[in-house]
Order: structure tokens, then C-alpha cells, then sequence
């Protein structure tokens, strides 16, 4: 993979930007439980037809009726995020096995940067570096959009998803996957069969496990459910129908090799023998139906 040509404005190459989206793909609750697909760098619109009534069964020589029906456009537009970081100048110097490894390791960096970065603010709305609320995602997010919601209660975390999944099966919706913060997947590990039994009741969760699925629901557990202390524990629904996200193909990278790019004490780049690494990503996602989904909170709005 030779990158001897690497400078402002480059791209990442194509098997780096292939891994790096494996690896979102393996740190995003949302992306592993959705699905991703590449979308146009200028947004697309994702339409949706809700049908008012059921199937008309027709008679021979029968008259057809109306069933009715409306078509919802959903726009996934692209947000920028990017992640910059100071390295030495070997890499400008150094041989392509020396600039591959930094650029590697960057990626791969880069790779589970963005994969938070997608959770945190589709999940709350939230610009994950300032941790504060972004207009440009208003209104686009979970916390925002979705009004099916439950009261975590610690000793029965186990009755909460079960009645957070009746509410979207009780909007005619099914069940596709769960995403669990680590306070809701710490109060299931604790649950036993039994007053008098010390067997856990779900022994997946035990002891810091990875968690692929509990009762054969896939699932998630990751701390961006929670960010920033927030008050989500869990959130259930239809992720691989109601729930779209997808990447732009191209990802640029930048080589700075002059100024204070990142506004550092360090100071300038060239004066203590150091470039710059910036990437970008265009990120896009939509939520199609918000009755699809419910949320465990510790507390509710009223």
C-alpha cells in the first residue's frame, strides 16, 4: 500500500477506509444493530408508507374499497466529524512501513472515534467533544424524537425491558435489538432464578462479558447509551427497519505540517519537529418511525 504521495487532501486509502468502517461497524451499538450502507454526500431521502387499514378481502365481481394511507420522506443528511492529533515528523521523513504503521494506528483511532461519535449523537443530540447540545442534530435523535418510555427501576431491570418492548409491539412495531448502558447490563448480571438461588439469571453478562444477545434479542451494551451521565439505560425497538445510517465514501485526510492547527500550548508544528493528522467523516442517519422504539430512563418528563 504505498503512500510515498500522502499530503493536504488525500484520502485515506481504500483498504484503510474499508477497515475503518468494519471497525464502526464493531464499536456502534447503532451500526451493529442497524446495519450501514454508504449515502450520498448530499443526504437522501428515505420514504416511508404507513397503511390506515387492513387488507380488503375482495368478492368475485366485488367492489374495491380505499384503504388509505400516507408517505412520510425522512432526509438523512450528512454531519461532518473529524479528529485531529499531533505526531512526530518521522512520519513525513520515514519510509512507507514508518508512515503505514502511524496511519494505521490513526485509522483505527479514527475508526472507534466515530463510532461513539455516531451513538452519541443520534442517541442524545449531543456534539460528543463539547458534550452539549447540537441545533444541527435537533430533533434528529432518540432522546428527542422517541415518546415511548419507561422508569428504570435497578431491581427489576429485567421487568422494564420487557414492558419497554410492549410498547413498540403495542404500536404494531416488532422487537430487532436492544442497546444496553453498562448501569442497566451491571443490574441484569445481578438478577438470580430465585429468592433462594444464587444461579444468575442471565450468566452472559457476568463478569464484564461481551454481549451479543440476552434471551436471543440481540444486544449491545455500550456507555454511550448513557453519555455524559444522562438519564437513558436502555433502548429497544426495531433498529434494522425503522432505523437508518450510512457513510460517505471518501475520507479525507490532512498532513499539516506548519502552524498550530489544533490551537495548542505545544505551538507551532514545524518548531518541535511534528505534523498534524486531521480525518473527517460524513456520517448520516435517520430515524424513520420514533413509535418503534422505547427507552429505559431514570427519570421521565412529564
Amino acid at each position: 500500500m504505498p503512500i510515498n504521495i500522502l499530503s493536504k487532501g488525500s484520502l485515506f486509502p481504500e483498504q484503510l477506509a474499508t477497515d475503518m468502517f468494519n471497525l464502526v461497524r464493531g464499536k456502534s451499538s447503532l451500526a451493529k444493530l442497524s446495519g450501514a450502507a454508504p449515502i450520498p454526500f448530499n443526504g437522501e431521502r428515505v420514504f416511508t408508507f404507513n397503511f390506515d387499514k387492513e387488507a380488503d378481502l375482495v368478492a368475485e365481481n366485488g367492489a374495491k374499497s380505499n384503504g388509505g394511507g400516507t408517505v412520510a420522506a425522512i432526509q438523512m443528511i450528512p454531519v461532518k466529524v473529524e479528529y485531529g492529533l499531533r505526531v512526530s515528523d518521522e512520519f513525513r521523513y520515514g519510509s512507507d512501513e514508518i508512515r503505514l504503521q502511524y496511519l494505521t494506528s490513526f485509522a483505527e483511532g479514527f475508526a472507534n472515534k466515530v463510532a461513539r461519535g455516531i451513538d452519541i449523537m443520534a442517541f442524545h443530540g449531543v456534539n460528543p467533544r463539547s458534550k452539549q447540545k447540537a441545533s444541527v442534530i435537533t430533533n434528529k435523535n432518540f432522546d428527542d424524537l422517541i415518546s415511548n418510555t419507561i422508569v428504570f427501576d435497578s431491581s427489576h431491570p429485567d421487568k422494564n425491558i420487557v414492558d419497554a418492548i410492549a410498547l413498540v409491539e403495542g404500536a404494531e412495531h416488532d422487537v430487532s435489538g436492544l442497546a444496553i448502558a453498562p448501569a442497566m447490563k451491571n443490574a441484569l448480571a445481578k438478577l438470580t432464578k430465585g429468592s433462594s438461588s444464587n444461579e444468575p439469571m442471565f450468566p452472559e453478562l457476568g463478569w464484564g462479558a461481551t454481549v451479543g444477545a440476552i434471551n436471543g434479542l440481540p444486544t449491545d451494551a455500550n456507555s454511550t447509551v448513557s453519555f455524559n451521565s444522562g438519564a437513558d439505560r436502555a433502548i429497544v425497538g426495531n433498529f434494522a427497519s425503522f432505523f437508518k445510517w450510512g457513510f460517505a465514501k471518501q475520507i479525507p485526510i490532512e498532513v499539516i505540517e506548519y502552524g498550530n492547527p489544533d490551537n495548542s500550548a505545544l505551538g507551532d508544528l514545524k518548531g518541535h519537529n511534528q505534523v498534524y493528522l486531521r480525518g473527517e467523516a460524513y456520517v448520516g442517519w435517520g430515524i424513520i418511525d420514533p413509535s418503534a422504539f422505547a427507552i429505559v430512563k431514570t427519570s421521565v418528563s412529564a
